[in-house]
């Protein structure tokens, strides 16, 4: 070959390597991030963080010694994959994140390696009780503000919003069925192909199926019929009956199977895990 042809050749020399360079990184991308997560679980668990544990999140006690060992291993990633940031004043310490962090991972307990929230990119957490406002249309152009107090929200740009305060009164009693941060993590799962609506996403056409015929007839009942299990909150839409009833899962599973036998069985198969047994 000349030197004028090697001079030619040179650029789409270049441009493949560079195509070859980029399709081996998207390509070594999830192996990496799955040996980095590896380690991670692998590293011995703080003793600071199962002090934390024992006296900020109770039901870890409940769970079998293999699925504590798995919880604890899924903390150990969220907390160094996801950005916690203090709002008006509250400090992000060790006992703020591993306390959100157990409960968020509680929902992945089912799943060896989850990919632990992909579209989640930020916690932000307030002391309280916080002030949202929204804009509520009302038709022809006219636009209602409102000024709303809330201890917890999740938004589809990759945001969990908590109160600090309510997170631990959730997590303090694992048997009334309240629990903010289980709450607003649950959105996150249903918010994985987009805006939250009831519907996470399921493995097959007929999964898809059942799941929202059990759980329209569910949330229709709610609507028309006082449950002695389920908040009435959760009537307020789908996708809040889907967070609702998913605190009620892991916090009051018997109760819950008793009452609303499908419901259970959807989630049991959902989550990958059987509360009751605990």
């Amino acid at each position: 070959m000349t030197s004028a042809a090697v001079s030619a050749a040179l650029p789409m020399l270049l441009l493949a390597t560079v195509a070859l360079l980029a399709v081996a990184a998207l390509v070594g991308q999830p192996w990496l991030r799955e040996r980095r997560r590896a380690q991670l679980r692998a590293r011995p668990f703080p003793a600071a963080w199962r002090r934390i544990l024992r006296r900020r999140v109770p039901i870890v006690a409940r769970l079998p010694s293999e699925l504590q060992l798995r919880l604890k291993g899924h903390i150990q990633v969220f907390v160094a994959e996801k950005p916690f940031i203090g709002c008006q004043g509250q400090a992000i310490t060790n006992e703020v994140r591993v306390t959100i962090a157990a409960q968020a991972c509680l929902l992945l307990l089912g799943h060896q390696r989850p990919d632990c929230y992909p579209r989640l990119r930020q916690i932000l957490v307030y002391p309280d009780a916080f002030i949202a406002n929204r804009e509520r249309p009302l038709g022809a152009g006219l636009v209602q503000k409102q000024r709303r107090t809330l201890a917890g929200e999740s938004w589809t740009q990759g945001q969990v919003i908590l109160s600090w305060a309510e997170v631990v009164a959730g997590a303090a009693d694992p048997t009334d069925g309240r629990n903010v941060a289980l709450h607003e993590f649950a959105h996150q799962i249903d918010q994985d192909s987009g805006l939250a609506d009831g519907r996470p996403w399921r493995p097959s056409p007929a999964k898809r199926r059942r799941w929202a015929t059990v759980m329209s007839e569910a949330f229709e009942r709610l609507r028309h019929e006082p449950s002695t299990v389920i908040d009435a909150y959760g009537a307020s839409d789908p996708a809040e009956f889907f967070a609702v009833v998913t605190e009620v899962f892991f916090e009051r599973p018997q109760e819950l199977a008793a009452e609303a036998p499908a419901v259970y069985g959807e989630l049991a198969e959902l989550y990958r895990v059987n509360p009751s047994e605990w």
